[in-house]
């Protein structure tokens, strides 16, 4: 089963831990992908973002970069 969010972060950056964090807080059921543990996370990232920074987050196959609470909340509504 594919979870709606997905989350691309490496466990060393205080703004994926926050999203990790607001995610886990609100109850949002999503999947994390660290971008320094598998390359293809990273790959599949850049390609869908244009971005090589995280966070990344994916909803509904929108892209948000960065930790955006109002864009979160707004893309689940969707």
């Amino acid at each position: 089963m594919n979870k709606k969010v997905k989350l691309y972060g490496l466990p060393t950056c205080p703004i994926c831990r926050r999203t990790k964090k607001y995610l886990d807080d609100e109850g949002i059921d999503y999947e994390y992908l660290d971008v320094s543990a598998n390359h293809d996370f990273a790959k599949e990232m850049i390609i869908k973002s244009g971005q090589k920074t995280v966070p990344v987050i994916e909803i509904k196959g929108e892209i948000i970069i960065g930790f955006d609470k109002t864009k979160i909340e707004e893309f689940l509504k969707r």
